[in-house]
């Protein structure tokens, strides 16, 4: 086990779970980011909490790593594109928890 081991084991719970309503956070692009542009602002259900991983920055930068929460969010097709014919349709994408906020009702 490596030195820092125990700062990379985290035992906090994860911040949302399946079901939750969420909003992509709309954040500048100031590193590489795998959060598509047309999801930003918009509303999704949490389909699955998946894994924790580092933060790609820090694992960059070889930095002491911190883990994040990774989740797959459920959009319907239609609240990404107005245009989109098919209302049922829905896209399932990956994102790190600290691209996503908790939609208030």
């Amino acid at each position: 086990m490596k030195e820092n081991e125990t700062q990379r084991t985290p035992s906090t719970p994860a911040r949302f779970k399946v079901g939750d309503r969420v909003q992509v956070r709309d954040m500048p692009n100031i590193f590489y980011t795998r959060t598509q542009n047309y999801v930003r602002g918009v509303t999704g259900t949490i389909a699955a909490c998946t894994y924790k991983d580092l933060i790609p920055e820090d694992e960059a930068f070889d930095y002491d790593g911190r883990l994040e929460q990774y989740y797959i969010v459920r959009f319907r097709q239609k609240d990404l594109w107005e245009e989109y014919p098919f209302g049922n349709d829905t896209l399932q994408t990956e994102y790190p928890e600290r691209w996503l906020e908790p939609v208030r009702n």
